[in-house]
């Protein structure tokens, strides 16, 4: 009963470390992703604002019927 009990800790106490390693190397990757994703995002909307404001202004005025 010993000898499975210190085997049942010792997996538990490397899949632990394990998943924390790799959850901890995950994390920057993922950010770096958003922050890069945002910083397009708000590079593209400085020169696509002025026609996706007009696309949007004519797409309301052809369906209230210009008023």
């Amino acid at each position: 009963m010993t000898v499975l009990r210190n085997v049942n800790r010792q997996l538990h106490r490397r899949l632990i470390e394990a998943t924390t390693d790799r959850e901890r190397g995950d994390v920057p990757g993922w950010v770096l992703i958003t922050l890069m994703t945002a910083g397009l995002v708000t590079a593209l909307w400085q020169f696509a604002q002025p026609q996706l404001t007009s696309l949007f202004d004519n797409a309301i005025h052809g369906v209230s019927g210009g008023k």
